[in-house]
């Protein structure tokens, strides 16, 4: 064992003076900041953008007469075998290289190091020291190996059974037989599922890439990669366990093919959509999780009030929504949202004198009083057939889970026209292309503006965590990003940091944004003309239309996401329009 002491020769202060990484001024207001803050002054330096996190690091091990190293370096992986997993995340320290028969360490913080070197001392039969590396680089490091243990760590009897339908229209636990060949891979497909289930991801991604099979996760609309690339030899095999779960042709390798299956997951059932599509490097299959469990929730939390808009957003969408009959239209891309503020908007009319009927593929939320209809077309049960039976059930509102074919919106639109007032959604960029979309359906212009009372475009924007630090933004970034630096440099902005209960993010859940437009007469004509966005853009800001940058931008002011994030989910229009 090394018999290094831990023994402190200079403030951290006064060396990142010394080196140059600070000026005297600086660590002086830093000082000062730090007594109200009481926070540790490398820590302190490193939120306020004064110093990188490998400066850092090695400002602390000067501080501690220690050697310091880039864990880019790390070239020794099989290291990590020496300690458990638990470990390593429990004390912050990973075996980082092996030289002369003495074992180094990376420890971000000496103090850890020290705190459990006779532990060590038991487990380690080599003499051993360390060395400082960057905290950010260790932290993520650490949550690779936390990922990849919930990746491989799975018995035989963690098993998920795959629920088949029958005949019946009951499910059934599958009976079929899995070789002891793939037994391997069927461990991966199955801890890679639950895995995503516990981090909360819509999407888990399986990819060929000239690096190996890569897995990511969509978690709050952000893919991440938990672990390292696996070998491309795992790639045929895990796509053919995903077919025979979704009862796919195996030997059908090139062509797009789309399914759906049903797993038991502590006794409770989670739905699956998978899409395969060919590539140079083999399939790559992308998987939907749709956890009822994770979306039922109590009517009372579906009431409008949890898309915390403001009061204005919020009068005028109830105003809408207790309309007697048209048709309340939301648009965005896939995950924005839309579902589940039509339920929002769907549990502040459900009363015993309102009788509401819903078709779903499939149905995401289950409500008390309200029939749900899941769309099954092997059976023959669409969007379209669904929607015709429901007319003849009297209902005084309807929810169509989605528009996808000229068949559906004429009905959809049929029926808003004839006293009933149908909730739906259609995928389109914005609220001013809804028109155009229906068009291309074969939809005239003036039968779908007669129907529709409004059209909501949304996109979910991410939280930041409380851990987020304050930051300064150059009026050069303002500019770049469309905004006025006269008008923007006053307000404070805040930027993502990471910490454990954000899983290092930085962000923490997401929120709507929402662009409404309400269609009045002069609205309508103006898209039965077919008038130019541009145009309806201005006359739908006369309107007092927030559009959705600008809802975005308010969200940054208000300190509740960051200048990146509003940049990822909007843009400003060449016309200059937002």
């Amino acid at each position: 064992m090394t018999n290094l002491k831990l023994k402190k020769k200079k403030l951290i202060g006064d060396i990142a003076v010394e080196l140059g990484y600070i000026t005297q001024e600086q660590k002086d207001a830093i000082l000062i900041k730090q007594n109200i803050a009481d926070r540790r002054m490398g820590q302190f330096c490193f939120e306020e953008g004064l110093i990188t996190d490998e400066q850092l690091a090695r400002l602390i091990a000067k501080q501690f007469s220690c050697k310091y190293a880039k864990i880019d370096n790390m070239n020794q992986p099989e290291l990590l075998n020496m300690l458990s997993i638990d470990f390593i995340i429990q004390n912050k320290i990973v075996p980082f290289s092996f030289l002369d028969d003495v074992l180094v360490f990376a420890i971000a913080d000496p103090v850890d190091y020290f705190r459990v070197v006779e532990e060590i001392e038991v487990l380690i039969e080599y003499e051993f020291t360390f060395v400082v590396v960057s905290f950010k680089k260790l932290d993520a490091l650490i949550k690779t190996l936390e990922s990849s243990r919930n990746m491989i760590d799975i018995s035989e009897e963690m098993r998920l059974p795959v629920v088949r339908e029958s005949d019946k229209g009951d499910y059934e636990i599958s009976t079929e037989k899995v070789s002891s060949q793939e037994s391997p891979i069927v461990k991966l497909v199955d801890s890679t599922i639950l895995d995503a289930i516990s981090k909360n991801a819509s999407d888990i991604h399986f990819e060929g890439t000239s690096k190996g099979l890569i897995i990511r996760y969509r978690i709050d609309g952000m893919l991440y990669q938990i672990i390292d690339p696996l070998d491309i030899g795992n790639m045929n095999p895990v796509i053919s366990r995903l077919k025979v779960m979704s009862e796919l042709d195996i030997s059908e390798k090139r062509i797009p093919q789309d399914g759906r299956f049903k797993l038991k997951i502590k006794n409770r059932f989670v739905d699956f959509r998978i899409s395969l599509l060919p590539t140079i490097f083999g399939e790559n299959a992308v998987i939907r999780i749709l956890d009822q469990q994770r979306m039922t929730l109590i009517t009372s939390d579906l009431s409008l009030e949890g898309l915390k808009l403001d009061k204005r957003e919020l009068f005028r969408l109830r105003r809408q929504i207790k309309a007697p009959y048209g048709m309340f239209l939301m648009t965005g891309p896939t995950g924005s949202g839309k579902t589940t503020t039509l339920y929002r908007a769907l549990s502040e009319v459900n009363t015993k004198n309102t009788k509401i009927i819903t078709i779903e593929d499939p149905v995401e939320y289950q409500l008390e009083g309200i029939m749900q209809i899941p769309v099954n077309e092997k059976k023959g049960l669409t969007f379209s057939r669904g929607l015709r039976s429901i007319l003849r059930h009297d209902p005084d509102k309807i929810l169509l889970g989605e528009i996808r074919d000229s068949e559906t919106a004429q009905i959809a639109i049929q029926s808003a026209l004839t006293g009933h007032q149908v909730f739906t959604t259609v995928h389109a960029n914005t609220s001013f292309e809804v028109v155009n979309r229906f068009i291309h359906m074969g939809i005239e212009p003036y039968n779908l503006v007669s129907a529709l009372n409004c059209i909501i475009a949304q996109r979910l924007i991410r939280i930041l965590c409380n851990c987020k630090v304050k930051r300064k933004i150059s009026d050069l970034s303002l500019a770049e990003s469309g905004l006025d630096p006269a008008k923007y440099r006053k307000y404070t902005y805040y930027k993502s940091y990471g910490c454990e209960r954000c899983k290092g993010t930085g962000y923490s859940g997401r929120k709507a944004i929402i662009e409404h437009v309400e269609l009045d007469g002069d609205m309508r004509e103006m898209f039965i003309k077919r008038a130019s966005v541009a145009a309806m853009k201005k006359s739908a800001l006369r309107r007092g239309v927030v559009f959705l940058r600008d809802a975005a931008i308010n969200e940054m002011i208000r300190g509740v996401t960051t200048l990146e994030e509003v940049n990822r989910i909007t843009f400003i229009d060449q016309d200059g329009m937002r």
